[in-house]
């Protein structure tokens, strides 16, 4: 099959985040207004999808119309597209923008200290949805979930988290995957920030399956980073 553009990477990255949310399918008109772009062009771009067999259109009558009637096209995701979510996943490091990413996570946490990571909490919650590269969605993830549990390190739900959060990425030990797996957990908390449990709920699978895809030295890069946060953020 030939490779998709970038733009049609980023196209299915976010129809697939959408249906995630949504967990039905998508009528054009609403991933259009989704995006921001015009319905004509999302529903050409999923017409192409479908062609390469990534998507698949489906015809639904109204609500309730159980006789004829002008029945609406929507379009859900097939199998092929999660596979391909997870080859872009598994591809090269992207070492360069990674390294910047991780620079300025770093540097505004550490500015931070004083005044509290509220707003960079937020602005991460805020770039979720239009994040595509699956390493920087994933470092912008470990840290969002760092900060939410920082938010609520004071309660008893959280007592003894931070020895446990320290041992991540050693052998044998806690690993990256719980970490994704405490954010379930954090999602529920009564303190915690509702956007941010929100997006944990939502993101939580999709987490899972790209860390599941990466090799062993980028989940231990990966891991380095998150010991990197926990340094600077005092859980």
């Amino acid at each position: 099959m030939k490779p998709l553009t970038k733009r049609q990477q980023e196209f299915l990255g976010k129809f697939l985040d959408l249906y995630d949310q949504k967990g039905e399918p998508i009528h054009y008109s609403g991933l259009a207004e989704h995006l921001g772009v015009g319905r004509i062009t999302a529903y050409e771009m999923l017409r192409l999808l479908e062609d390469r067999g990534l998507v698949q259109a489906e015809y639904q009558l109204p609500e309730g119309n159980r006789g004829p009637g002008r029945s609406t096209v929507v379009f859900r995701p097939t199998p092929l597209a999660s596979e391909m979510l997870l080859e872009l996943a598994g591809g090269d490091w992207e070492e360069e923008e990674w390294q910047r990413a991780k620079a300025r996570i770093l540097e505004q946490l550490s500015m931070r200290q004083v005044g509290g990571y509220e707003t960079l909490l937020e602005e991460l919650l805020l770039r979720q949805s239009d994040q595509r590269s699956p390493i920087i969605y994933l470092t912008e993830m470990v840290t969002a979930i760092i900060l939410g549990l920082n938010s609520i390190k004071d309660t008893v739900e959280t007592r003894g988290l931070s020895q446990v959060l320290h041992k991540i990425g050693l052998p044998g030990e806690l690993g990256l995957n719980a970490l994704v797996g405490l954010s379930v957990g954090l999602s529920i908390a009564e303190r915690v920030n509702r956007n941010l449990a929100n997006m944990l709920l939502a993101q939580a699978n999709k987490c899972q399956v790209i860390l599941l895809k990466l090799s062993s030295e980028n989940r231990r890069r990966l891991a380095d980073f998150t010991r990197e946060v926990l340094d600077i953020v005092d859980i």
